[in-house]
């Protein structure tokens, strides 16, 4: 069975956005999981998928060109991934999106469809959020595995990435690494 794998970028208060509803103390969105080589299906939430179609849409059609988000132009990586997202299946868990501009995206509608995902044939499935998603996914026993960048910085007011999650779930660490600038990469197995 193929894992499914949720990858965030938090601060050390666990927020994966501040107030302003973005992650401003994030570089670039490039796959700083090691997990392109892994995966071959993404799946996010209906409200994460309109900023990023957005986002990899801009960096795929003007490369050199600033960012929206993070006001820069994309690093090597991010377009590495822009490339490599454009042609994996992207699976967005909405209720109420009707349609996508992209055209290896596909709407679903229950967690059941992400059930059936992780029982086909493939590599594994890279759950990239939001919050409300993953918190959901992680409740019904879906995730098997978070990989965290845990940035060094206290974010105050925000989105907490497992603010909604409702019962307790047990990790088993299976990675630590620091990276530079005083990130960590964390790695734990749900049990």
């Amino acid at each position: 069975m193929r894992k499914l794998i949720a990858a965030m970028k938090l601060s050390v208060d666990g927020k994966m956005e501040g107030a302003e509803g973005m992650a401003d103390w994030v570089h670039a969105w490039s796959d700083d999981y090691d997990l392109t080589s892994q995966i071959d299906a993404c799946v996010l939430g209906g409200n994460m998928y309109v900023g990023y179609e957005r986002y990899w849409t801009g960096i795929q059609n003007e490369p050199d060109k600033p960012a929206w988000i993070t006001g820069t132009p994309p690093t090597p990586a991010e377009r590495a991934w822009a490339r490599f997202a454009a042609q994996t299946p992207h699976y967005v868990l909405s209720k109420t999106l009707t349609a996508s501009t992209w055209p290896s995206t596909r709407l679903i509608r229950s967690v059941d469809a992400i059930a059936a995902l992780k029982t086909q044939n493939g590599k594994d499935i890279y759950l990239m959020g939001g919050a409300r998603i993953t918190a959901s996914l992680i409740d019904a026993g879906m995730v098997d595995e978070i990989r965290l960048l845990v940035y060094p910085l206290i974010a105050g007011p925000g989105t907490p990435l497992f603010a909604t999650t409702e019962k307790r779930h047990r990790l088993e660490l299976r990675k630590v690494e620091q990276r530079e600038g005083g990130l960590l990469s964390l790695v734990y197995a749900i049990g």
